[in-house]
């Protein structure tokens, strides 16, 4: 088996950060440290990648923004909100869309290799976790992004089980008791949905398993499966549609079998992007507070560029409630 920069960092009994920076002659690492590391690598026979050595010194001041779908209001905000963070300190933002297409996710990540990025933003969506081991392997800076993967990478987002138990919480309060939820297909859209199960649990109210759906974010799929859930009988009092665009789709299907809304159906969504202001009624919507966290994720992986960052770091921000017109009580 291929002896990783993980091996020479146990071995060594340093960090993975540490090691990367002997490797590539970053930051202020102790002699004494420095030749622990080298032995550790001679004794493994560890060669560093050609990709790490190759960035020594030629810092191309771009990083490359891997995003599933641009399209998605909310990674539009986000990508021009780590746009205008970049630009504020020289640097330029290379964005990829992979559509959440793993072939496309190599591809891309080759390609910013290549270009030789300084750094990497991995947002929600990504697949393909050997990508990401490698990046690290390399010595390569990366930083999640509303995607959590605490153990081997910086990582900055929302707490989305917060998020979930917030926005089902205000349908309870409200007096719903069949409350729909669509989710993504993704580790955040998991988490908002064990939110909704223990907003649910902590006031010993059941859950109808049918209520339960899991689909890719867009209007045609919000639509679809509102449709969906009344054609099979269940009748849902209120959705809570785990990010903005289902949650227009959901506004749009309902209204196309005749529903009011809220009146007859309550819809709740999650982001507080630019539609959920556009709506009419505005949108009821869990706010993530974008800006706060690109400024944390753009400051976070400038300190690793610059070798001044040591350890894993989780960073979660608190989302808030935002109460509009699309939500009302049962009477």
């Amino acid at each position: 088996m291929k002896t990783t920069i993980y091996d020479v960092a146990r071995e060594a009994g340093v960090s993975i950060t540490t090691v990367s920076k002997v490797i590539n002659n970053t930051g202020k690492i102790s002699e004494k440290t420095k030749k622990k590391v080298f032995k550790s690598m001679e004794q493994l026979n560890y060669v560093p990648s050609q990709v790490a050595t190759a960035l020594t010194g030629k810092k191309t001041d771009t990083i490359g923004l891997l995003v599933p779908d641009v399209s998605n209001p909310f990674y539009a905000a986000m990508v021009r909100q780590i746009e205008d963070e970049a630009h504020l300190r020289g640097m330029s933002v290379i964005v990829c869309s992979t559509d959440y297409d793993s072939e496309k996710e190599s591809k891309y990540v080759e390609l910013l290799k290549r270009k030789q990025v300084d750094g990497f933003i991995v947002s929600s969506g990504f697949s393909k976790v050997e990508l990401l081991d490698q990046l690290i392997e390399d010595g390569i800076p990366i930083i999640m992004l509303a995607q959590d993967n605490p153990d081997k990478i910086n990582a900055v987002s929302v707490d989305d089980f917060k998020g979930g138990y917030l926005a089902t919480s205000h349908l309870l309060s409200y007096g719903h008791r069949n409350i729909a939820i669509i989710s993504e297909q993704v580790m955040s859209g998991d988490l908002r949905i064990y939110g909704y199960r223990a907003a649910h649990d902590e006031r010993k109210i059941p859950i109808n398993e049918e209520n339960i759906f899991k689909t890719r974010a867009s209007l045609e799929n919000g639509k679809r499966l509102v449709k969906k859930l009344f054609e099979k009988g269940n009748n849902p009092t209120a959705v809570f549609a785990c990010n903005d665009l289902l949650a227009v789709g959901v506004i749009q299907g309902a209204r196309e079998m005749g529903k009011r809304i809220p009146e007859d159906l309550s819809v709740i969504g999650f982001d507080d992007t630019i539609l959920a202001t556009i709506t009419v009624p505005g949108l009821t919507t869990v706010s993530q507070p974008i800006g706060d966290m690109a400024r944390k994720t753009l400051e976070t992986l400038v300190r690793q560029i610059k070798g001044e960052y040591e350890g894993v770091e989780r960073t979660l921000f608190m989302p808030t409630l935002v109460v509009r017109g699309t939500t009302s009580r049962l009477t």
